[in-house]
């Protein structure tokens, strides 16, 4: 759903506005992947990057619609302003995430030299898509990841 709010303040003798503020909303779904694959996102590094996505995405002034983070890929609904371009904040959300998940867990560095992401992600703007739909997609994602993750437990 694409929002536009439209905010004038002020105003000329002839009618005019000074100036204009506006905010246009575009909702974008994405899904990114660990390198190489790895079912690494679980326990503690699961709760951490949580908290690091939703710092950043906070930071650049994105709203998260939905999100989960499955063992081996993270599924995240947002709102951007029209400023960002995608590439540029998929760049920074893996860059920036990856050196904060490194300073928690520096263990992890050695595993895959310097790229905890894959170089890859998947994007598609929602359009017709209701905020609802894309919340009960990515619900079913994490059910379907927590039933994968039991049955291979439990084998």
């Amino acid at each position: 759903m694409l929002q536009a709010n439209l905010i004038s303040t002020g105003g000329s003798p002839n009618g005019q506005l000074e100036f204009i503020t506006h905010e246009i909303q575009v909702p974008v779904s994405y899904r990114f992947i660990p390198k190489y694959r790895k079912k690494v996102l679980y326990g503690q590094l699961r709760n951490d990057v949580r908290e690091i996505i939703t710092m950043l995405c906070r930071y650049k002034g994105v709203k998260i619609i939905s999100g989960a983070v499955c063992v081996n890929h993270i599924h995240i609904s947002v709102s951007m302003p029209p400023k960002i371009s995608i590439s540029s904040f998929m760049g920074y959300l893996k860059g920036k995430s990856t050196l904060m998940i490194y300073d928690r867990h520096p263990n992890l560095k050695s595993k895959w030299d310097k790229a905890f992401w894959a170089r890859g992600y998947y994007v598609e703007t929602i359009g017709n898509v209701t905020e609802a739909a894309i919340k009960k997609y990515i619900e079913e994602q994490s059910e379907e990841t927590r039933k994968e993750e039991l049955h291979s437990t439990s084998l």
